[in-house]
């Protein structure tokens, strides 16, 4: 078998290749940057330059996979463009898209989006069924993305959508901030905690993926996500346990976090730095995701094997061995 992934320089992508290749398959990749390879040490799989928003870079390369598993993308930020998101996550996937479809006998293409095109839930978890209601640039670019993807898969194409939410867990960098800060005594609540979040640990969202990619139904899309979805002062306590320092105590008011984060905000972008909380971290911690992964569960049998305890203990382990933490 031999699988094809885009951004597999990236936590997620190179997470897919890894499984992947522990189950025999012939991996081969898109890199934009072949100076940052560091997440595939060790790893035997074949690296391809090339960048999903020039057409020209994609010619003949979906030609001999079976599989293309299209998951580069940028996540969330303080400070990029709106443009520069939709220019990768809707641009970027036309390209690969339109590309495939040229080819007579197309690869399965499992395209890696997020739940985060629902904005945030009131009520019970949400399932695919819910009405696309992004909130910010980020989740914006993605549901356009998913948008172009179901036209594709209505043409015909045999594409699959998976939204893996809040992943996190070993080799990962982007929640590592929040592990740090926890550790440092800097992280606060806000609302006192009472939000929620929907944390995946790296390993479950991995095995749901590849069922999707394997299983999953054309045109379809399912949600991967973790056991439960948990208060960020769980979600805090937690990581401050598994760390060995006492719980975050502090709490701010969304408004004032709000205004604090906006002035953060101005205050850093003449000097080019991103400001250390944004209006749309302060949205991440003071809203509500919870997604249901039923529909995952009955048709593919996915079932998330890591709790929130065993996950974050697992995370902290590897960012202690590699001097993180």
């Amino acid at each position: 078998m031999k699988v094809l992934i885009t951004g597999i320089t990236g936590f997620v992508g190179s997470s897919l290749a890894r499984a992947l290749a522990a189950e025999g398959a012939e991996i081969f990749g898109l890199a934009r940057n072949m100076a940052n390879l560091s997440r595939l040490a060790g790893l035997k799989a074949t690296v391809i330059e090339a960048d999903v928003t020039v057409r020209e870079s994609l010619d003949g390369i979906f030609d001999w996979v079976d599989y293309v598993i299209h998951a580069a993308g940028r996540l969330g930020e303080a400070g990029v463009p709106e443009s520069d998101f939709l220019y990768l996550h809707v641009d970027g996937t036309n390209n690969v898209l339109a590309e495939i479809e040229k080819l007579d006998n197309p690869p399965q293409i499992l395209y890696v989006s997020s739940p985060g095109v629902l904005g945030p839930i009131s009520g019970s978890p949400a399932d695919e069924t819910a009405v696309l209601a992004p909130s910010n640039a980020y989740e914006r670019s993605k549901a356009s993305a998913e948008m172009l993807v179901q036209v594709y898969a209505n043409a015909g194409l045999p594409v699959i959508i998976t939204r893996p939410e809040f992943i996190y867990g070993p080799r990962d960098t982007h929640v590592l901030g929040l592990f740090q800060a926890i550790q440092q005594g800097r992280f606060f609540y806000i609302d006192h905690g009472r939000h929620t979040c929907h944390p995946t640990y790296i390993d479950d969202a991995v095995d749901g993926m590849l069922r999707c990619m394997r299983d999953g139904r054309t045109g379809e899309i399912y949600h991967i996500a973790g056991p439960d979805c948990v208060t960020f002062q769980e979600l805090a306590t937690t990581i401050a346990a598994a760390i060995g320092v006492p719980p975050p105590s502090r709490s701010l008011p969304r408004s004032l976090a709000m205004a604090g984060a906006a002035g953060l905000e101005l205050a850093t972008k003449p000097l080019g730095k991103k400001p250390p909380l944004s209006r749309d971290g302060v949205a991440f911690f003071s809203e509500d995701r919870c997604f249901s992964w039923q529909k995952a569960h009955q048709e593919l049998d996915y079932t998330p094997q890591f709790d929130l305890k065993s996950g974050v203990q697992e995370t902290v382990a590897w960012y202690k061995k590699e001097g993180l933490l």
